[in-house]
């Protein structure tokens, strides 16, 4: 495989870290559109004597470090996108590119470190930071879509780990649905494949015409999603998956969701639908 191929491989999951590290697609495809441009100019960028994968991504978190400016007022492009920026002030830079690394992208803690330019125990200490940040991030209610009992069950036990409530687990389309119009959620986990046959895809496409609530996929069949076509799913869980992933991904949805709100423990106020 060729270098330029092999780059091609790699960029979709980098589109994916880079959407999260800054919270929107169009910041994203920025800093990937400096990457390579970086890399036509001189591709001695990506040092022999690291894999290609984490040579790339340490490549984009220099562009990303020197471009961002953290306390800075976020540039006026859209009231999304500039909620989001002052939602990202808030969670440390550092800790949040060491946590995506290992929670999102899967990294070992050697090629994090790598990428980052750290060593393995710092990079243990920004994932243990942005871990406590992110878990202090705020609790809402939750709609699981999933057909297998076991993996809802795996998946209830995890969301009720981090404070979250989760209101209802749905098998189908139409559970799914009727789940949501019965109570509002401020998160949807689901899977793209249900019981009856019915799609999940489906099933947030009509949660989304009532609500805009953020929509974390938990698939086996992840190439169904990410084609490298827009609009891609931001959050996107690959099973079988690691605790530690769902709890990364689905913190970041809810911290990227521009009106989230603590859930009152007391279970009045519950959160009602959010558009995006």
């Amino acid at each position: 495989m060729s270098l330029s191929q092999s780059i091609s491989a790699a960029l979709p999951n980098l589109r994916r870290y880079a959407r999260a590290l800054t919270g929107n697609q169009r910041d994203g495809d920025n800093l990937i559109a400096g990457v390579l441009e970086t890399l036509i100019a001189d591709r001695s960028r990506l040092t022999a004597d690291l894999p290609l994968k984490v040579a790339l991504y340490r490549l984009f978190l220099e562009i990303y470090n020197r471009e961002a400016t953290p306390g800075s007022e976020p540039s006026a492009a859209s009231d999304k996108e500039s909620a989001a920026d002052r939602r990202l002030s808030h969670l440390s830079p550092m800790p949040r590119q060491a946590y995506l690394l290992r929670a999102l992208e899967g990294f070992n803690a050697e090629d994090a470190a790598s990428a980052l330019g750290l060593s393995d125990a710092e990079v243990n200490g920004l994932v243990a930071q942005a871990n406590q940040e992110m878990m202090s991030q705020v609790a809402t209610d939750v709609l699981i879509i999933e057909d297998e009992p076991m993996i809802a069950l795996d998946l209830k036990d995890i969301m009720t780990g981090l404070g979250h409530n989760v209101v209802a687990v749905a098998r189908t389309h139409r559970e799914a649905l009727a789940a949501i119009e019965k109570q509002p959620v401020g998160l949807v986990l689901a899977d793209i494949q249900l019981a009856d046959g019915s799609s999940g895809i489906e099933a947030v496409n009509d949660i989304l015409s009532i609500s805009g609530v953020p929509i974390v996929f938990i698939t086996a069949y992840p190439e169904r999603l990410l084609t490298g076509q827009r609009p891609e799913p931001t959050f996107l869980i690959t099973k079988p998956f690691e605790p530690e992933n769902v709890k990364a991904i689905t913190s970041q949805a809810l911290f990227f969701d521009l009106r989230a709100k603590p859930r009152d423990p007391s279970g009045a106020g519950r959160l009602s639908a959010r558009g995006i």
